[in-house]
């Protein structure tokens, strides 16, 4: 039962997801709202790249990244994103429509090489914590640099401000 709503939740929030990062114009992507923060492109391509990490999160006992050969695109080309997140999406899908309710109760570990990243812990929770609201974090981050910079924000939860007020 849980693996359904994890499903459904995941395809509603792929949307959402794809509407913010749709609205990430190509002039900004230099912005950096701090020395120590990522730029508004290397933001928005490591939500993309998230998705990409389902496959080993949902496959595998224990993910390496270490080993995991990754290619991200130019975080300068907002297309390149895109591309990326869509192409991570369907990966992710596939990932998740893998999974059964059993697996949902395996341990689950993530490893940089020799150090432990995460775990161990059950599989549920970690594709809610580290994957799912990982995204969440990041697209309200997101959100903070699109408004900073002047750029609209689309509503994910209901509509913006901006959208209440021009109906």
């Amino acid at each position: 039962m849980i693996l359904k709503y994890l499903i459904e939740e995941f395809e509603h929030e792929v949307s959402s997801t794809r509407k913010l990062l749709q609205m990430v114009p190509e002039k900004d992507l230099g912005y950096q709202p701090s020395e120590i923060s990522w730029t508004m492109g290397q933001l928005a391509q490591h939500i993309a790249t998230i998705y990409y990490w389902y496959v080993g999160t949902l496959t595998q006992e224990v993910y390496d990244m270490a080993a995991d050969q990754l290619k991200v695109g130019d975080p300068g080309d907002i297309n390149a994103t895109l591309a990326h997140f869509e192409s991570n999406v369907e990966k992710a899908r596939v990932a998740l429509k893998s999974l059964t309710e059993d697996k949902l109760e395996d341990e689950w570990t993530m490893k940089m090489g020799d150090q432990v990243v995460l775990g161990p812990m059950k599989r549920s929770r970690v594709t809610r914590g580290f994957l799912f609201n990982h995204i969440y974090h990041h697209r309200g981050e997101l959100i903070v640099y699109l408004r900073a910079t002047g750029n609209k924000v689309p509503g994910l939860y209901g509509p913006t401000f901006e959208e209440s007020q021009n109906p």
